[in-house]
């Protein structure tokens, strides 16, 4: 699809995908603060969004399949409606039930929430890729601005959660962003216009692999980047902010919440903007696909760094560490945000239109891959040594990621000519 057809396309999967993330984004500071209120402790608060990831790992491997099986409008819708499923089931829980019965059940509906998660992206993504104009520079800026729109979007969901949470309480929260969602999917449905894939029925679900090293490898770092930012973003940070924001009275907790999801609001806000603003930043250094190779290595390097420093702030307990958290995870944003850009647009340059939704599945499996490890290690790392051990982790993680992008430098030429940004 070329033209207007295409652009009123990617306005319509731009639209559901807004839709979808504003509430993901509120759901997880709704169930994070509510949880912690009640007296979960870091760890088990990290149990609550495991079952999560592992359905998006899950997913992931198999929308690909399914969006060749029965094309992208149809995986799309499907992520909408699962996700309005989800926030029904998770009104229906009730306070008085045991805390293990409560987690069980809050993982159960977290993993309907993931399924519906990685369909939507998967989907949207991959429409990106198909719908861009055959123009230099063209995918680059569809897909970091679809990318970086929808993070600034997530992030206005964090704060209106936990607004919701204060002001509403946690049942009409979810019940309020059921019906928001059901009235957006009908709206998304009926005006979405036809051009997208409609599916292919030879389709084998062993073609998920992908056989290109470069998105393999790519993958990998993947892994390792998204678990670099939810080993402190889950549960670590948000419990450290409390702590030190709340006085344990009703007011000082709503007074917490409001600034909590202030702060995370504002770090996906700015993740997304310097997402979106990407291909500009790095007009410099990511002329064609074999540019972008280096320059993805080199910022994992830098973001390395910045979670590094400030465990060592946090271990030292320097005089205004919480100013220092605070500045130095903005940084880590902004930096963080022109990585995940760079991997954004290569994961879209290494695939082939014909399989375009299988390799961008597998590659977002990663993606799941790593907020599965970042959130187990976000509660223990907290748990067992304080922001300090968690910041640290982070670290590591990042550090692993940078291991896995030197794997490209060897892999990028083959890919370098037909592919300019």
């Amino acid at each position: 699809m070329t033209g207007a057809g295409g652009l009123r396309a990617y306005v319509a999967v731009t639209a559901a995908y807004w839709a979808f993330m504003l509430t993901d984004g509120a759901l997880r500071m709704l169930v994070l603060l509510h949880f912690h209120t009640l007296g979960f402790s870091p760890v088990q608060l990290a149990y609550l969004f495991l079952f999560y990831e592992v359905m998006g790992i899950v997913t992931n491997l198999s929308a690909g399949w399914l969006a060749s099986r029965f094309g992208l409008t149809s995986t799309l819708y499907a992520g909408l409606a699962i996700q309005i499923a989800a926030l029904v089931a998770l009104a229906g829980l009730d306070p008085a039930w045991p805390v293990a019965a409560s987690v069980v059940y809050v993982m159960a509906v977290q993993g309907l929430s993931g399924v519906a998660k990685d369909l939507a992206k998967m989907s949207s993504k991959s429409a990106v890729k198909l719908l861009a104009p055959d123009t230099d520079g063209a995918l680059f800026r569809w897909v970091a601005l679809l990318t970086g729109s929808k993070n600034a979007v997530k992030g206005v969901g964090f704060f209106l959660g936990a607004a919701m949470l204060g002001l509403a309480g946690f049942r009409a929260s979810v019940i309020g962003m059921a019906v928001a969602l059901a009235v957006i999917l009908v709206a998304v449905a009926l005006f979405m216009p036809k051009g997208l894939p409609v599916g292919k029925k030879g389709t084998r679900v062993s073609a998920v692999i992908p056989g290109d090293p470069n998105i393999r490898a790519l993958s990998l770092a993947r892994v390792f980047l998204f678990g670099a930012r939810d080993t402190w973003f889950v549960v670590g940070i948000p419990v450290f902010f409390y702590g030190v924001l709340s006085d344990g009275t009703p007011e000082g907790a709503r007074r917490a919440f409001f600034l909590i999801g202030g702060f995370m609001a504002a770090w996906i806000v700015l993740y997304g903007a310097v997402q979106a603003n990407a291909p500009r930043l790095l007009r410099r250094t990511t002329g064609t696909t074999g540019a972008t190779v280096p320059a993805s290595r080199f910022w994992v390097g830098v973001l390395t760094l910045i979670p590094a420093l400030l465990a060592l702030a946090a271990g030292l307990q320097m005089p205004g560490l919480t100013a220092i958290v605070v500045a130095g995870l903005l940084a880590f944003g902004a930096v963080f945000a022109l990585n995940s850009a760079l991997h954004s647009f290569l994961i879209l340059a290494f695939s082939r239109s014909d399989r375009v939704t299988m390799d961008v599945g597998f590659y977002y499996m990663s993606n799941a891959a790593g907020r599965l490890l970042g959130t187990l290690l976000s509660g223990v790392s907290y748990q067992s040594g304080g922001v300090a051990g968690c910041l640290g982790a982070a670290a590591l993680m990042s550090g692993a990621s940078w291991l896995a992008a030197r794997r490209l430098e060897a892999l990028h030429v083959a890919a370098d000519a037909p592919r300019s940004l």
